[in-house]
């Protein structure tokens, strides 16, 4: 096994079949197991959570009370305090930082190593009436976690996988005190979820603008690692705006930490100097499950949007262009004229989507929206997510090497994904000379029936089956449509449009010389 990214619940390690023993926890994968990662070695993204068992009900409800904001810290210290220590921050931050225990149920797999069809049967008939397995009865299986006191009627922010698909939900206050508590919403595309206890008067944590935290910054990392108390960890801000891809959605913007976080800092805080929220401390990159400095931790802003839309409705409404974009990479901005490396491209627009009807077209280039920078299709897609369905943005296109401007009335994105934003037979028609591809005609363009391996096809990552359906702007249905479209590049790399499966993107191809 290589390094492995993990969510922080309550227990759960990467999402491997079995179980293994933290404390007196029982640790159980939660990880969508859709989404290798290829770091070094074999990485994966897990939940830092940590199991247990607990009886009870969960009693789910909305609650559509204003949220009311804790003031920040009075007389905050902006940097460390002059006895080169933290105690007087962690004091003012460690009562707002609770425990978060959930339970649920969950199906046990049935253990019949023949799948339901026992052989002895077949050959011998029902001699043995005994020997088929038993359906197995569902378990109670038991997960911790941390969360961040924020209103002080008791609003709790904490991860969505620390409490998805529980049915008891209790949350331990530093003084010792045990509460219920509901779940007011949750939202598993940006992994957030608001509890709600019964309470007055508690300690909060006010939240800071995540947007202006910099790189090197002091970060304290607070939580329950592994079910041994509340535990706290300085470390510095490492990165911004960083995407795993691990999680349940692709609305990602992690700060990254090495303050030390493990399983069980899931929902916890991650502050800064002044005391004030940061983050919400959500996954670790890791080879074995424990910490090695590479934690990733929700940013505040993000977070703030997102709760007040689950305490006041219980959902979150997001807004929707109706497009799919890729990343630009030096060859993608040099094949389309880009002054550098930056934007997102249009692979594909849907049909009567908002974007359709404000004219973008598929390899526009969306280089801002509303005036600022568009970085790339990851902030894009979390910049459109922030907004309200129904708003009209300014695009800033870039199309044929001039830039221009497109009014768009978002619609709503719908919860089945975020990547928008995210054969016939014939004749083989060859091309091996310009790319190294072997193509025929398919249904709607070229496909590849094989790629030489040192040919630039295949260095750019085309495969055996993708559909090339443009070449640098124009439609190819023959290999004569390759060949004159390839005369355009003028010494750049191809710029194709490839199908695969469901999915077109844009790929850079350099011509190989004669």
């Amino acid at each position: 096994m290589g390094p492995a990214v993990f969510f922080m619940e309550p227990g759960s390690s990467l999402r491997q079949e079995g179980e293994f023993k933290l404390m007196e926890w029982e640790g159980r994968d939660r990880i969508p197991a859709r989404r290798p990662r290829r770091f070094t070695g074999f990485l994966m993204v897990g939940a830092l959570i940590a199991g247990s068992a607990a009886a009870g009900s969960l009693a789910t409800s909305r609650v559509p009370a204003p949220v009311v904001y804790a003031a920040p810290v009075a007389g905050a210290v902006a940097g460390a305090p002059a006895s080169g220590g933290y105690a007087d921050v962690v004091a003012k931050v460690a009562p707002a930082v609770v425990t978060v225990r959930s339970q649920r149920v969950v199906k046990v797999a049935d253990t019949d190593p023949f799948g339901g069809t026992d052989p002895f049967e077949e050959f011998f008939g029902r001699q043995f009436p005994g020997r088929r397995s038993q359906p197995q009865p569902p378990r109670r299986e038991g997960a911790l976690g941390s969360g961040v006191v924020v209103t002080p009627d008791g609003y709790i922010l904490t991860n969505n996988h620390v409490v998805e698909g529980s049915r008891q939900v209790e949350v331990e206050l530093t003084d010792g005190r045990t509460m219920k508590a509901t779940v007011v919403g949750a939202d598993a595309p940006s992994d957030l979820a608001v509890l709600k206890v019964d309470a007055k008067s508690l300690p909060t944590l006010p939240l800071g603008d995540s947007d202006s935290v910099r790189v090197g910054d002091v970060a304290l990392a607070v939580g329950n690692p592994l079910g041994v108390g509340q535990t706290v960890t300085m470390g510095i801000v490492s990165a911004k705006g960083r995407a795993t891809g691990g999680g349940d959605g692709s609305y990602e913007d992690f700060l990254q930490t090495d303050a030390p976080i493990n399983q069980g800092n899931s929902g916890g805080a991650l502050v800064n100097t002044r005391g004030e929220l940061i983050g919400i401390n959500s996954q670790i990159l890791s080879p074995s499950g424990g910490n090695i400095g590479i934690g990733f931790a929700i940013p505040t802003n993000m977070a703030k949007n997102v709760m007040d839309q689950l305490v006041s409705g219980g959902a979150v409404h997001r807004g929707m262009l109706g497009v799919t974009v890729q990343g630009i990479n030096s060859d993608l901005a040099a094949s389309l004229g880009l002054s550098g490396v930056k934007g997102a491209l249009v692979s594909a627009v849907s049909d009567d989507s908002p974007a359709e009807k404000a004219g973008v077209k598929r390899g526009d280039v969306i280089v801002g929206i509303d005036g600022k920078e568009v970085r790339d299709s990851n902030s894009l897609r979390n910049t459109v997510s922030r907004l309200k369905p129904g708003s009209t943005v300014s695009l800033t296109l870039f199309r044929s090497g001039q830039e221009r401007q497109v009014s768009v009335r978002l619609g709503e994105m719908q919860a089945r994904t975020a990547s928008d934003e995210s054969s016939s037979s014939g004749a083989p028609s060859g091309t091996r000379g310009a790319l190294g591809l072997a193509l025929q005609k398919g249904e709607s363009g070229l496909e590849v029936t094989n790629v030489d391996p040192s040919g630039p096809a295949a260095d750019a990552g085309i495969r055996v089956g993708d559909v090339l359906e443009e070449v640098n702007g124009q439609p190819v249905t023959s290999s004569a449509d390759v060949r004159a479209a390839l005369g355009k590049s003028k010494g750049k790399a191809a710029l194709v449009l490839v199908r695969r499966g469901e999915q077109t993107l844009y790929v850079a191809v350099p011509e190989r010389a004669a």
